[in-house]
């Protein structure tokens, strides 16, 4: 399998998709077929962001189709050279795809070769479940199991930063809060700006920041650029 799992999709002084465009454009060849999953989107139409992700990308030459618009998804998810899923909303694109029967074919597809890139919600459902995604739960997904192509838990946007006089939990807080009541667990605290690549097997985060890992009962492992997390 080959996985693209980014923390988010701008960054500041870039346009959308700028940072990501060239390790897109490094496994991707002129011509291939794309499908994107867009059903995160919830201000924006799904059109309206297939149209987004296919301008930032036309230097690319990618043939980019919006999963909503085809007749036969299922085919289309198959013989696909990638599948591209966008942030947004996590528990709405999780609904959409499991109403429309999309995650068994997704994961189907990935495993047999066509790589997966996936941004913020897109990177939550690459892994086991959306549990450790940052959204409201405005829809009720039916479940939080997810694509389990990646074996860790993702929590894109990472920081612990607080704003002045804000009394609420760090996010590391909450991710502590999760592995007291499931401590097999294992959490990927992905800064902006950072990403995940997966190939055959083995994985390995990149970005300008310090990913954390977090275990249940011990201290978070800052990880630098380039170091192994499978």
């Amino acid at each position: 399998m080959k996985l693209l799992l980014l923390s988010n999709s701008t960054l500041p002084g870039s346009g959308f998709l700028g940072a990501a465009k060239p390790l897109i454009g490094r496994d991707l060849t002129p011509g291939q077929s794309v499908v994107f999953i867009p059903f995160a989107g919830v201000t924006q139409s799904w059109d309206a962001y297939t149209n987004k992700v296919r301008d930032a990308l036309a230097d690319l030459q990618l043939e980019i189709t919006g999963v909503h618009s085809l007749a036969d998804p299922l085919a289309a998810i198959a013989s696909a050279d990638a599948i591209m899923v966008g942030g947004g909303n996590t528990f709405n694109l999780l609904k959409e795809c499991r109403m429309r029967g999309l995650l068994k074919p997704i994961a189907a597809a990935v495993k047999k070769g066509a790589q997966y890139i996936g941004w913020s919600a897109g990177a939550n459902l690459a892994c086991p479940t959306i549990r450790t995604t940052n959204d409201m739960p405005i829809v009720d997904p039916g479940g939080f199991d997810a694509l389990n192509l990646f074996p860790r838990q993702i929590n894109p946007h990472f920081t612990n930063a607080l704003p002045t006089g804000h009394q609420g939990e760090t996010r590391e807080q909450r991710i502590r809060e999760l592995l007291v009541l499931s401590p097999e667990l294992e959490v990927i605290g992905l800064p902006e700006g950072n990403w995940i690549e997966m190939h055959d097997g083995e994985a390995f985060c990149h970005g300008p920041h310090a990913t954390l890992l977090f275990k249940a009962g011990e201290d978070a492992v800052a990880l630098t650029a380039g170091q192994r997390l499978l």
